[in-house]
């Protein structure tokens, strides 16, 4: 490294122009404090490129010269370092004069101050040096280059920089931090340069291999998205060939298809209801044969009714000659033999009294019963009245109350009695049994009214129901059902229609068993989901249609004829117990009954003989009379059936030729109707594409939408989709999708050749590793022999442990130099562990320091040291100046005036400065002070 020989400054802070002599091992920069001595070191600091201490700027220092210009030149030493080389510090540059001159300008430029740099082979006055080219002026970083190839390494820089009281700074720094100090001072710059150049060359394609995977990631995310933005076009694309596929082809095709399989069924079913017509009109036409028959039949059975009633009323009129005639005779024989029973007990008093006891309850029983039985038949012939001139069962009297009531409201409604008709009388009794709990429920004609009808009957308390939900009954029901032997004539509940439709005929229990459900049997036998019970009821309480009114009246008069033929016998009893009860008054009264049994014993005798005779002739009587009763019963009871069949034929006649004009009305219309819409699918089916309507299409498109509603719905689906979905319509995307995938797979093939350049760079990296640690331990043993030697000269005892080193970039970094020192046989410390005193602190920052200026092949170099001497005793200072002038080093210090005298005694040169006084423009001349040589 290069040594420091004069230093001239113009115009630099308050210093107009002095040239400094600095040809010494050591020069002693004193004066007081603001006298300028950092000012100095600052202007050396500027001049090799480096930043000034404190915070200051070269800036300040020439804004304080107020000049456009400030000049610092410096020769310096380009001798060779030994006699054992001729390498001279500035042979890099070209210099290889014996002397250099190295030169700072800085000058205003605009509103700021810029510095630039030179350097001259021999000494070069600053008049000679302003007349060269600007090119010729370098920048400061290529400045400091160039000092770099004259030794003045980056480490030495930084040492160079230490401010005014930091000396001590270098054993302050970490075991790390001061390894990687010293090699990078006393390390073989090549070896550092290789080892650095490879590890930059690594990261430099460790970095490329990073970005370029960094490059193929982001690639292969935008590859992805434009495979997801490929993937929505795609599907947007097939969505809107789906979507004109169902609007063009799938939906009209399905929708004719439907039409005209719906066309093809409903004309299937106006051919069949137009056989079924046909049908009909064949049945209408037996019906009205069968009419007339029945009609002839019902006028015969009404003329053999007739018959047998003038038959019956001779017989009867034969009766009651022949009890006539048997009466009397019958009488005078039951007279003889009452007179016969009181002969036998007319003489004991007690018999004869016992006999008028037993006569007299049995009158009094007679009479009873006759009472009874009056009563009876008053109330058989109050009903037989009522139901004179009536066609149907009269209500009961809380019906026709409530019915009275709906009137006035003027809630229009019928009850259920009076729309049913029974049509087969086979199961007459099985309807009105089942019937009978509903034949008084309200069915409302207007579903309106039942708030109104409700109020009502809860008013007067009616019991049965109030119904607004009905139906009409069906035209065709269940055959083998209840439901199919009544006729309803209005609307009627519907739950009532369910439940006879559920209720099917049985011939008995038995086959109602084997059958199962719900049944009944024509004995009115009913089983429901709850078990079997009887609904019998009586013909007299029947209720439904015409026959039940017939029923009605021939049950009445039945029981009327029972009643009158009960009256008679009591009276005719009575009359023989009146009589009997006389006699034995009259014999209590002495009359005698043997007197006159013997008075009319002629006659009693006759009697008896003619009674036998009369009697036979009444029997045979009443049972003629009995017979043409049957026969008139079985009569009458066959008009009734006829006359009923007749009627009920002739009403199903009408009704079915209303209906049957109904039909063909309905049906015309919509047979016309069917014509049309096939025409119109013959139409359309000829603006279809063949292909479109073939067997085999036509499948596929059922099995993939089942039916048009299907079809509809997909397409609906499909809009909103489109409308809603978040799809790529952008055409060109799959072209991007193309050359990125090319871009992708170019990214892939550099990724693979820049990870094959980079494990080859490994391996360099490995090898200047290798070479980088020799020369690291040869670096460490090399400057730990100087810092031992230093530690000799300045009576210190230092050792320093070499670290591990192994070819791991990590390990390097870790590597530490650890250095301890013994000052007088004290003990070991180490670098910055504050056992150090101050003056112990400089001597070993000294040691480190010069440890690394010292160098047997190239000595020399030199350091600038702010006040090393300050807060040290006169031992100490001593110390310091006698371990200064031992090295071979060139120092610049400061110190104040104030200090002991002992820190001038090393100095070779000493400049004293002086404090600008305040009225001055520059400050004074710096005193220069020279040791002669060889003086002590």
């Amino acid at each position: 490294m290069f040594h420091l020989q004069s230093l001239e400054l113009l115009q630099w802070d308050y210093c107009q122009r002095l040239t400094l002599p600095l040809d010494g091992a050591i020069i002693t920069v004193a004066g007081p404090n603001g006298s300028g001595k950092t000012t100095l070191l600052d202007a050396m600091r500027t001049l090799l490129g480096l930043e000034c201490s404190g915070g200051r700027s070269y800036k300040t220092y020439a804004r304080h010269a107020n000049a456009d210009t400030t000049w610092l030149r410096a020769t310096v030493d380009n001798r060779p370092h030994s006699r054992q080389t001729s390498t001279r510090p500035f042979a890099r540059n070209l210099l290889y004069a014996d002397q250099v001159t190295l030169a700072c300008r800085i000058e205003r430029n605009g509103g700021d101050w810029q510095r630039r740099y030179s350097m001259s082979d021999g000494d070069v006055s600053i008049e000679t040096l302003a007349e060269m080219a600007d090119k010729e002026w370098l920048g400061v970083e290529h400045w400091r280059k160039r000092l770099e190839g004259a030794g003045l390494s980056r480490a030495i820089a930084r040492v160079l920089a230490l401010e005014q009281g930091q000396t001590d700074r270098l054993c302050e720094f970490s075991p790390k931090e001061l390894l990687r100090l010293v090699f990078e001072v006393f390390g073989d710059q090549e070896v550092l340069d290789r080892y650095e150049e490879a590890r930059r060359h690594q990261r430099e394609l460790t970095a490329e291999v990073e970005s370029a995977e960094r490059e193929l990631t982001h690639g292969e995310a935008q590859l992805a998205v434009l495979d997801g933005r490929v993937n929505l076009y795609r599907q947007y694309q097939i969505k809107l060939r789906e979507r004109e596929l169902l609007a063009t082809e799938v939906i009209p095709v399905l929708t004719w298809h439907e039409d005209r399989q719906t066309s093809a069924t409903r004309l299937r079913e106006l051919h069949r209801q137009r056989l079924h017509a046909s049908s009909q009109r064949r049945q209408r036409a037996d019906d009205s044969a069968r009419l007339l028959r029945l009609f002839e039949e019902s006028q015969a059975v009404v003329n053999k009714v007739r018959d047998l009633e003038t038959a019956k009323k001779n017989a009867q009129d034969a009766q009651v000659k022949a009890r006539d005639a048997e009466r009397p005779v019958e009488e005078m024989v039951n007279r003889a033999n009452e007179l016969m029973s009181l002969a036998a007990v007319e003489s004991d008093a007690a018999q004869l009294s016992a006999r008028l006891q037993e006569l007299e309850q049995e009158k009094s029983k007679l009479a009873d019963l006759w009472r009874s039985l009056e009563i009876q038949r008053n109330e058989a012939q109050s009903a037989w009245d009522g139901l004179q001139g009536k066609h149907q069962a009269p209500p009961p009297s809380e019906v026709q109350r409530f019915e009275r009531m709906l009137k006035q409201e003027n809630i229009s409604h019928h009850f259920l009695a009076n729309v049913i008709e029974i049509t087969d009388d086979t199961w007459r009794a099985a309807a009105e049994g089942v019937l009978r709990a509903s034949r008084w429920i309200v069915v409302l004609d207007d579903p309106k009214d039942e708030g109104r009808a409700m109020a009502i009957a809860e008013r007067e308390r009616y019991r049965h129901y109030v119904v607004s939900d009905t139906a009409p009954a069906p035209m065709q029901p269940p055959a083998d059902s209840l439901l199919a032997v009544l006729r309803f004539s209005e609307k009627v509940p519907t739950w009532l229609l369910r439940q006879l439709a559920q209720i099917h005929l049985v011939s008995d229990t038995k086959e109602g068993a084997k059958r199962g459900g719900e049944w009944i049997t024509p004995l009115a036998y009913l089983r429901d989901g709850r078990g079997g019970r009887s609904v019998w009821s009586d013909a007299s309480d029947y209720q439904f249609g015409v026959a039940a009114l017939t029923a009605r009246k021939e049950s009445i008069e039945k029981r009327l004829n029972a009643l009158d033929k009960q009256l008679t016998e009591v009276a005719i009893k009575q009359k023989t117990v009146n009589r009997q009860f006389d006699d034995a008054v009259e014999a209590s009264k002495g009359h005698r009954a043997a007197e006159e049994l013997a008075k009319h014993s002629e006659e009693f005798e006759l009697s008896r003989r003619q009674l036998p005779a009369l009697k036979q002739a009444r029997v045979a009587a009443s049972e003629r009379w009995q017979s043409l009763d049957l026969e008139h019963s079985s009569a009458v009871e066959a008009q009734t059936k006829a006359l009923t069949n007749y009627e009920t034929l002739q009403r199903q006649l009408r009704d079915s030729e209303g209906e049957a004009d109904r039909q063909e009305r309905e049906w015309r219309n919509r047979y016309d109707e069917q014509r049309t819409k096939a025409t119109a699918s013959n139409t359309q089916k000829r603006q279809l594409p063949s292909r479109w309507v073939t067997a085999t299409a036509l499948e596929s498109l059922y099995v993939t939408y089942a039916n048009a509603k299907q079809a509809e719905l997909r397409m609906t689906s499909v809009e909103n989709e489109l409308q809603s979905g978040n799809w790529e319509t952008d055409a060109t995307v799959e072209e991007k999708q193309t050359l990125m995938r090319g871009t992708v797979s170019k990214q892939r093939i550099d990724l693979d050749a820049r990870k094959s350049s980079n494990s080859a760079a490994a391996v360099a990296v490995d090898n200047a590793r290798e070479r980088y640690i020799d020369v690291l331990r040869a670096t460490i043993r090399r400057y730990r022999k100087n810092i031992v030697e230093l530690g000799l000269l300045a009576g210190v005892d230092v050792s320093a442990d070499l670290p591990h080193l192994e070819n791991d970039d990590n390990v390097l970094r870790q590597a530490e130099l650890k250095v301890s020192f013994n000052f007088d046989g004290k003990g070991e410390i180490g670098l910055n562990d504050g056992e150090a005193s101050g003056g112990q602190q400089v001597i070993k920052s000294l040691i480190l320091l010069v440890g690394l200026l010292k160098d047997e092949d190239v000595p020399g170099g030199f350091v600038f040291i702010d006040e090393p001497f300050a807060h040290l005793d006169v031992r100490n200072i001593q110390l310091v100046g006698h371990f200064l002038k031992s090295t071979r080093a060139q120092y610049v210090l400061t110190t104040p005036i104030t200090h002991n005298v002992e820190v001038f005694e090393p100095a070779d040169i000493t400049l004293v400065t002086s404090k600008k006084l305040k009225e001055a423009r520059w400050a004074p001349p710096i005193g220069v002070l020279q040791r002669r040589s060889g003086a002590a």
